[in-house]
């Protein structure tokens, strides 16, 4: 039987999910995408409320330079095509409340004159940290889209620097963020390292984030997630791939120890010779395939890793332009006045990203602006046992919010045109993510490793099943979903003794 005749459902419509259609029909499959919300993207995405876009997503977007190493996924999934990219001067800010701030520049050699003048006294670190973006910046990874002498170039290349900085490697790998901000001396300096990154985060990932964005590799995509989702959604639907929309999955059907299709919750089954699921990976293991497949390393990650927190997500259209403050990929954070309960926890900074670098997010003169915040899931499903209160809390916690902002930002109260609550609640509802996380595993220390060797895709015991995106693929991030649908459809391939194809 060749590949053309051979069908594969996929379970979800966000990148991974997509991408691992758009790589099936590239390669002649029949692929069946199964989306249980009403758009593409997942976790990829916004909404609109009376003319300003809420994005949920994106900051930047690493292969943007169209001669890097990544950029050959975005071209292949149609992401490339007419995408234009804004490049910020500032990645964050940490405002104090003694006028100072700690200013992470996008370009290095700025960073590390700005840190250096900041607090002479911690120059270790501050020297440390920046040697170590430069350190990564040495690793060219090299793509198989690359002509072969030019790829055995980039793999000599890279197997050298891993021979020469393959202990710092490891060193940091080992380190956290909370861990290494504990070497400044300075509290505002500390306090700002402690912020640019999620603290159990390993260093690695930060190392390679920054040496990207300094390389004017990570560009944030004007018009934001949308757009993005939209066109991996043409992509595909061009390539003659079937989707569906509001069809969730209930159920992974199984028999002799292979996957044979689906049930959706209406009751429906739809059957083909192999299942992808690029669903959440806690309902499809414990909830769509019964917990039944799972051994010791497939249960580990589930029962001992740390995943990305869930987000209390207020976002604010407001009239406004905010001229005065510099763009940045990320945004800043000042210090409120005195400790304030911002939903489950106590807040004595607020993190603000002002859109004012894309004028598509907000109409003319005006901008969008949200706040992220780290919150617990479980506070919110007890709220939402009675709706009115649970209702009642996001409004409360919008105008707290905008009370707050005033702080910083005097006048803005009167300039709110609109306000929207998303709660880790809202999350977990839209994309069925576990817990409401928004990527998945955190990279620490503990599974660092694989970054060089992947989580498998494969259960033990169950045959033509598969799985891609963020929960197989610690760190999450758009291009690590889309590798990962890739790599996937390149071992089907193999599985049936063709050659991949990405035209």
């Amino acid at each position: 039987m060749s590949s053309h005749e051979k069908s594969i459902i996929i379970i979800g419509a966000g990148f991974a999910g997509l991408a691992a259609g758009i790589y099936g029909r590239l390669n002649g499959y029949r692929t069946r995408v199964f989306e249980m919300h009403s758009l593409p993207g997942g976790l990829c995405t916004a909404w609109k409320r009376k003319g300003y876009t809420f994005d949920a997503c994106i900051h930047w977007l690493v292969g943007s330079d169209p001669k890097s190493n990544y950029n050959y996924i975005w071209q292949e999934t149609g992401i490339a095509k007419g995408r234009e990219f804004v490049y910020s001067d500032e990645y964050w800010r940490t405002e104090g409340s003694d006028g100072r701030a700690v200013i992470f520049n996008t370009d290095i050699n700025k960073l590390e004159k700005h840190l250096l003048e900041f607090s002479p006294a911690d120059r270790e670190p501050v020297m440390d940290f920046i040697n170590g973006i430069r350190m990564f910046s040495k690793f060219d990874f090299p793509s198989d889209r690359e002509p072969f002498f030019t790829r055995l170039r980039k793999q000599v290349r890279t197997l050298f620097a891993f021979m020469k900085y393959g202990k710092e490697f490891k060193r940091w790998s080992d380190i956290t963020g909370e861990q290494f901000c504990s070497r400044f001396s300075d509290p505002l300096l500390r306090q700002a390292f402690s912020e640019i990154w999620v603290p159990e985060f390993s260093m690695v990932f930060l190392f390679f984030a920054f040496a990207y964005i300094n390389q004017r590799n990570a560009g944030y995509p004007v018009g934001g997630s949308m757009p993005m989702s939209q066109a991996l959604e043409e992509r595909y639907m061009e390539l003659g791939g079937e989707l569906y929309y509001n069809k969730k999955v209930a159920r992974i059907i199984t028999s002799g120890g292979k996957a044979t299709g689906i049930r959706l919750v209406d009751g429906t089954e739809v059957h083909a010779d192999r299942v992808i699921s690029a669903a959440d990976g806690h309902a499809t293991l414990f909830d769509m395939l019964d917990g039944k497949y799972l051994d010791a390393a497939t249960r580990e990650p589930y029962e001992k890793w740390p995943m990305f927190h869930a987000l209390l997500f207020v976002s604010l259209g407001v009239n406004r332009k905010f001229d005065e403050i510099p763009t940045s990929v990320s945004g800043l954070t000042f210090p409120l006045k005195e400790p304030v309960m911002i939903g489950d926890k106590i807040r004595d900074r607020l993190p603000v990203h002002i859109y004012n670098y894309d004028p598509t997010m907000a109409p003319e003169g005006k901008t969008a602006i949200t706040v992220m915040l780290d919150s617990d899931i479980e506070y919110w499903k007890k709220l939402s046992e009675d709706r009115n209160v649970y209702l009642q809390k996001k409004e409360e916690t919008a105008a707290l919010i905008v009370s707050l902002l005033e702080q910083r930002f005097p006048g803005i109260t009167d300039q709110v045109e609109v306000t929207d609550v998303a709660t880790p609640l809202t999350f977990e509802r839209y994309t069925g993510n576990w817990k409401g996380s928004f990527e998945g595993w955190l990279i620490t220390p503990q599974n660092a490793y694989t970054l060089m060797k992947p989580m498998p895709q494969t259960l033990p015991g169950l045959k033509n099943f598969y799985m891609c995106g963020q929960w197989v693929e610690p760190g999450g991030g758009l291009p690590t979903s889309i590798m990962s649908a890739r790599r996937l459809m390149k071992q089907i391939c193999r599985e049936d003794g063709t050659r991949f194809n990405t035209h």
